[in-house]
């Protein structure tokens, strides 16, 4: 299942908008909270996505997947870095920080975040337990958090589909 479907069965009326839309533009639509999707490449090439992000952040609650959250990841100040043969398949293991419970996720991307060069206000939410490399990360007072995996995907019994309500509560 798409991520917009997923979504929309817990309830949330989703619309898709594309990736060269204006700030202005999606201002008249008054979203109650902005997702930014995956897609492929270098995600410090995305500058209209990032200057969204931008301008969104503290204003809406902001999420995303994959290049969603690297593109979110460089707005709050962070700097991307490709890595030598990237994630691919369904087989790696993720660890969620605040519970120590590592599940399998899927994940498709040729680029990672430096944790280092995150801010001090973001907290890291989620690690690859292959590489260490940043999985997810979270900043609360701008009700951020977004994961660097596709929770959309079913590589074992759902195991990440629960961060999509994780991604919803920050609606309110």
């Amino acid at each position: 299942l798409s991520i917009a479907n997923l979504i929309n069965e817990l309830g949330c009326k989703v619309t898709v908008i594309p990736s060269f839309s204006s700030i202005e533009e999606i201002k008249k639509y008054k979203f109650d909270m902005l997702l930014l999707s995956n897609g492929p490449g270098n995600p410090e090439m995305a500058t209209n996505a990032i200057n969204i992000a931008k301008e969104f952040i503290g204003k809406m609650p902001i999420t995303g997947i994959c290049l969603g959250h690297q593109i979110i990841s460089i707005a709050l100040g962070g700097k991307a870095y490709k890595l030598k043969y990237g994630h691919r398949g369904s087989n790696h293991p993720v660890k969620y920080m605040a519970t120590n419970k590592v599940f399998i996720s899927t994940q498709n991307h040729g680029y990672a975040i430096d944790y280092k060069s995150l801010p001090k206000d973001v907290e890291v939410t989620h690690i690859n337990l292959h590489d260490q490399t940043v999985e997810g990360i979270r900043v609360l007072k701008d009700k951020i958090y977004c994961v660097q995996y596709h929770p959309e995907a079913s590589p074992g019994p759902e195991d990440s589909h629960n961060i999509l309500n994780d991604f919803i509560s920050l609606i309110g």
